[in-house]
Parts: C-alpha cells; structure tokens; sequence
C-alpha cells in the first residue's frame, strides 16, 4: 500500500520538486541560509549546518567505489542513455508541466508513458510559450542499473545526465520510492522555517496587541472626554435653566408695579382718615393689608380707583376698635400687571 501510494505520488512530488528547483523563492531562500551561516561562529556552523558533500560518479561504474557517510552520490548518465528533447509549451502549463507533458510523452518519444521515467525542467522562456527540458529513460534500463549500485552498496541521492558535451543537465531521474531517507541535519532549514514561522506568529501578536491596547487607551480617553461633556452640557443645561428663571423673575418683576407706587396710591385711595398697619405683597402679586378706618365698609368702593390694585375683597369681618373709635379692617387685593406701563 506504501508503495503504491508512493508512486501515485512520484509525478507530485518530481513537479513540486522541479518548481521549488527553479523558482525565484528558492534562490533567495538559499541566500538567506548562506548570510545567517555567515553569521555564526565555525564551530557552530559545523554543528548546526552540517553539509554533505555532493560526489558525482558516472556510467558505467568503473572498479569498486566507496561511499562515506557525509557523501550524496550523483548517478551521470551518459547523453546515449537518456531522450533528451526541448520543446516549447504555453506558459500555462507550467502550472503542471509534469502532467502536461506525460499527457502528451507518445508524441515526444516513441514509448508508452508507463515505460519511461521522465522529468522536465523548465529552461528559459520567450514571450508566452516557456522552453522546457525533457529527460526520459526506459525504466526496464534505468532498473539494472540502480540493482547495480545496490549491490556495491552504494546509496544514490539522484540520477542526472549529460548532454552531448558533456555538461550535466540538472535533472533527477531517480525513482521517488528510491530516494534515502532524509539525514537528521537536513531537518534544519525546516526547523529554521518553523522558527521563522512562530517569530512572524509572534510579531503579529505583539502588533495586534500594542494595537488593542492603543485602541482600549482611546476608548478609555473618548470616555473620559464624553463624561466632561456630558457634566459641561448638564452646566450649560442649568445655566440655561437659571438665566430663564431669571429673566422670568425680571420679566415678573418688570410687570408689577412697585412698593413704593402702591403706597402712594393706596395712599391717595384710602383717604385720610384710614391709615394701614400692615401690608405684605406676594410674588404672585397678591396684596394682604389691614389697619383702621373710620369708615371701613366704603374701603372697597374707593380701592376701585386705585391704579396699581384690583380686585380688592375684605378678609374676615370689620369690628370695631373700642380704643380708637374706628373700625378694624382686612383686606386682600391683586395687583394690576398693567400698572408698569401706565402712567
């Protein structure tokens, strides 16, 4: 079941493989790896970045080779080996080219597609068709010889090849299934990324929550700005409600007439011979008096004439005063709102 799976894969993991291989984010990805080694003291680069050595050997193998632990062995196949071919591809199927071209294998090779191990490498592009290498082998050919490798115990890391002069192609025709096992120290740019990962995680983190906590910090001052505008409308508020009942009380006050005309018209009403012992006058304008009279009952005929009062009306009854010979009165009145414009 693993194995099938595996091979189910292959086409996968060779497109993903070949598109990390020439892209751009591979480059500057190795050029960062190489400027933090720099950075770090030998020692520990040693330690940490512990590289494999990359040995090429080439076809057919000659004498016994040995192979060390720190080594990758590179399988070269020579250009008699290999269907090699450039073509030229839309730029949209570089999205699986793999798929594309396996699609597609019978009208570039004279094999079935399920006879051969290909890859394809992007080379170059121009305009909108990209030109694409493709590298093929019989894989009743390429058997015999990873059997062969085997049995001299050699592990291989890849299989490239050679072109016609000599210089390597920049392919890898080894098999998925046959790929060793990854080293423990080639799980340290995995782990860089993971650290990368979980610091870029972090800072996010610590923006959003110096951001919170600015915007808690306004909130809180929008609070406080809204409360002391809250207390300076309440001012406002009863300062409006203070400057009305002022003005109300002048307005009232400016429609009486004031305690000095009512005397002197009380004065000119009553006559001589009444005089008052007391008088109050009410916000509301209401008028209580009493005094003596020597003829009471015609208080209310005379008080008609005043000009600053009305209504007049005698609380109680009038008795007479034994010591004075006159007559005990009370009386209340209103005053005239008028009586502030009249002359």
């Amino acid at each position: 079941m693993k194995h099938l799976l595996s091979k189910r894969l292959a086409p996968l993991q060779a497109q993903l493989h070949g598109q990390w291989r020439d892209s751009r984010a591979r480059q500057l990805w190795q050029a960062w790896l190489n400027e933090l080694r720099a950075l770090l003291p030998a020692a520990v680069r040693a330690r940490v970045f512990k590289q494999a050595h990359e040995r090429l050997i080439d076809w057919p193998l000659t004498g016994a080779c040995e192979q060390h632990n720190d080594e990758r062995l590179i399988l070269l196949l020579p250009a008699d080996q290999l269907l090699t071919q450039t073509l030229l591809l839309p730029t949209a199927a570089l999205r699986d080219v793999h798929t594309v071209i396996g699609f597609e294998l019978d009208k570039y090779t004279p094999y079935p597609r399920d006879q051969l191990q290909y890859v394809a490498r992007v080379t170059g592009k121009q305009g909108a068709l990209a030109q694409v290498l493709l590298v093929a082998i019989l894989r009743e050919r390429l058997q015999p010889l990873l059997e062969a490798c085997t049995a001299q115990g050699l592990v291989l890391h890849g299989i490239d090849g050679r072109d016609e002069q000599g210089r390597r192609l920049g392919v890898d025709l080894l098999p998925a299934e046959q790929k060793p096992a990854r080293q423990r120290h080639s799980r340290w740019p995995r782990y860089l990324v993971l650290a990368c990962c979980a610091l870029l995680i972090s800072c996010m983190a610590l923006w959003l929550n110096a951001r919170t906590r600015m915007v808690e910090a306004m909130q809180q001052h929008v609070d406080e700005q809204r409360v002391q505008v809250q207390a300076v409308q309440n001012l406002r508020r009863e300062l409006i409600n203070s400057q009305g009942a002022a003005q109300y009380l002048a307005r009232l006050k400016a429609g009486q007439p004031t305690l000095s005309s009512v005397l002197v018209d009380l004065t000119g009403c009553l006559g001589a011979d009444t005089w008052v012992e007391q008088l109050e006058i009410a916000d509301g304008g209401g008028v209580s008096l009493s005094g003596q009279s020597a003829k009471a009952s015609a208080l209310i005929t005379r008080m008609k004439d005043c000009k600053t009062l009305s209504d007049a009306q005698f609380q109680g009854i009038i008795q007479p005063d034994a010591d004075t010979g006159k007559e005990r009165f009370s009386l209340r009145a209103q005053l005239r709102k008028e009586a502030a414009d009249a002359p």
